[in-house]
């Protein structure tokens, strides 16, 4: 059954808009892990705008499910990564001025540089993700490079499903597919939230894990972080009911 990983980028926003340490991102990520999530992940930036470096290493030390690491292989990321060694590390190709995150990687024009990064994170235990578009077409050259996973960046199926268009899904199928045939596990992540989980997953049912975040935390603020977790269990529990049946 599809893992639910929990971002917790947005507890570090609110912390730094403020300053001090409050909310704690530690304490978040231990009553996450006590509410049902079955991973914790983060998404540090070279500005640090969220998610510091030192609350990685902070992280590391209490973190009891599957910790994964997100964000562009720069030296500094690499560094880190290497020293926490956290069961999974995202590649996401972030743009310096992006807010969030906005496209995957191009593996085909990329496949030497992410080659070349994956076999360092291998060498060293950690489970290599990805981040990819819905597209068929890169997804040889994602297998090429040695990675564990591909996720599929989810946001043009979440805006396509807001608008009641459920054909948003094919590429995702088609991906997904194909992810399959080179031998590659398959997660997802990007504006996924209660709304639309349960029909990606049916649709879907090999995603091994999605990585949940901003939505999740909105959702947090009205009904409570341990409703909301369990809701997303629940979510991901009748989308494979329904499959099964």
């Amino acid at each position: 059954m599809t893992k639910l990983s929990v971002n917790i980028n947005k507890i570090a926003t609110l912390r730094n808009a403020r300053g001090g340490d409050t909310p704690n991102v530690v304490e978040a990520a231990v009553k996450a892990e006590e509410f049902g999530a079955q991973g914790i992940t983060v998404h540090p930036r070279p500005d640090e705008r969220h998610i510091r470096y030192q609350d990685v290493y902070d992280l590391k030390k209490v973190v009891k499910t599957e910790f994964n690491i997100e964000g562009k292989p720069i030296d500094s990321f690499m560094k880190m990564v290497l020293e926490v060694k956290p069961a999974q590390v995202t590649l996401v190709p972030d743009a310096e001025d992006a807010i969030t995150s906005n496209a995957g990687w191009d593996t085909v024009k990329h496949q030497s540089y992410l080659t070349e990064i994956i076999s360092e994170f291998k060498k060293n235990g950690i489970r290599t993700s990805i981040f990819l578009d819905p597209n068929p077409k890169l997804v040889e050259a994602a297998a090429k490079t040695g990675a564990d996973r591909i996720e599929l960046y989810t946001e043009s199926f979440a805006v396509e499903f807001s608008k009641g268009n459920l054909e948003g899904i094919q590429p995702y199928r088609e991906t997904a597919e194909e992810a399959i045939k080179n031998g590659l596990t398959l997660n997802a992540g990007h504006d996924l939230s209660l709304d639309n989980l349960q029909y990606f997953i049916e649709q879907i049912p090999e995603i091994a894990e999605v990585s949940i975040g901003h939505a999740l935390i909105s959702e947090a603020l009205y009904l409570g972080m341990e409703n909301t977790i369990q809701a997303y269990l629940k979510r991901i529990e009748l989308a494979y009911r329904k499959h099964n049946l």
